[in-house]
């Protein structure tokens, strides 16, 4: 199963360091059946495409609680068994966990296939929108602007041999 983890720039740092996501549960994004349902496609590719752009809010989540980590949206997207996937039956039941999964165990940075990264241009965006993402919880229409702002942003597609560079 491809899912897509949220990190950081210093979470993909201490990933590349260990060569590996840790001992779980580690939080993801997969195509679920409350995805499917959610996006109503058939289309894997569109799924995937959407399971990647949850996990990119998820990122957004975490660069708002980390203020001094660089501000680009990070995914890492990994194969996986299915058995050490873990999809709560009732995830489609609030918004924000729509396609949500948690993987149960270690996962090797050599099962990586990619990752996903904001560019250049896009850390102002992003910036403005980890600083209105509570306003934006919050119901204000302003602010949830600025944060659609940020996912107008595509995130660039780098191999995990890039990593190195993604750091530097």
């Amino acid at each position: 199963m491809r899912v897509y983890v949220p990190l950081t720039l210093p979470g993909l740092a201490q990933v590349h360091k260990a060569g590996e996501l840790g001992t779980g549960p580690i939080a993801a994004y997969a195509v679920t059946p409350a995805l499917r349902e959610w996006y109503v496609s058939d289309d894997i590719e569109e799924l995937e495409y959407a399971a990647l752009n949850r996990a990119a809010a998820a990122s957004l989540r975490l660069l708002a609680g980390l203020p001094s980590a660089p501000r680009r949206r990070i995914v890492l997207a990994v194969d996986v068994a299915d058995k050490d996937v873990a999809v709560d039956p009732d995830g489609g039941l609030h918004a924000d966990s729509i396609g949500e999964v948690r993987i149960t165990g270690p996962v090797p940075l050599a099962k990586a296939g990619a990752v996903h990264a904001d560019a250049d241009d896009a850390v102002a965006d992003v910036t403005a929108a980890a600083g209105a993402l509570g306003a934006a919880d919050q119901g204000d229409d302003d602010a949830q602007f600025v944060v659609d702002g940020a996912e107008d942003h595509e995130l660039l597609w780098f191999g995990v041999q890039e990593i190195p560079e993604l750091l530097g």
